[in-house]
């Protein structure tokens, strides 16, 4: 009634003798990566912001991550203040989050503190702008 397969299935990985043709990476390099990218990204908005201590401190850990120190922010996107302080309390979230499935308990320290930051910043910026 029905055919036998007679051909390898393509949803396999790996050949008999358990080599394949593209790298692997490990679930820990995958999440250094994506540390590293969300870092780097809330390096540029600190950078924007003129947070040079803070900034300083995302830097030396994403050249931890990477390997490398990281390229900083050189143009300005001219965002408002309100705007980049959105953006980076977004982006230090998804770092915490990262960081805390990597049990990275430095990166999440800096990401909880830039979270509380960017959080009291918008705040003040809320109670200025009240009538």
């Amino acid at each position: 009634m029905y055919e036998p397969i007679r051909s390898k299935s393509v949803h396999s990985v790996a050949d008999a003798s358990g080599t394949c043709d593209f790298p692997h990476r490990s679930r820990e390099e995958e999440l250094d990566i994506q540390l590293a990218g969300h870092l780097a990204a809330l390096l540029a908005v600190t950078d924007e912001l003129g947070l040079t201590t803070e900034a300083d401190r995302i830097a030396t850990e994403v050249a931890r991550l990477r390997g490398a120190p990281p390229v900083r922010h050189a143009g300005l996107t001219g965002a408002e203040p309100a705007t980049l302080h959105e953006r980076a309390l977004t982006l230090a979230g998804r770092a915490l989050v990262v960081a805390a499935s990597r049990a990275d308990t430095v990166v999440a320290i800096l990401s909880a503190e830039c979270m509380d930051a960017h959080t009291a910043a918008l705040r003040d910026a809320q109670l200025v702008g009240a009538p």
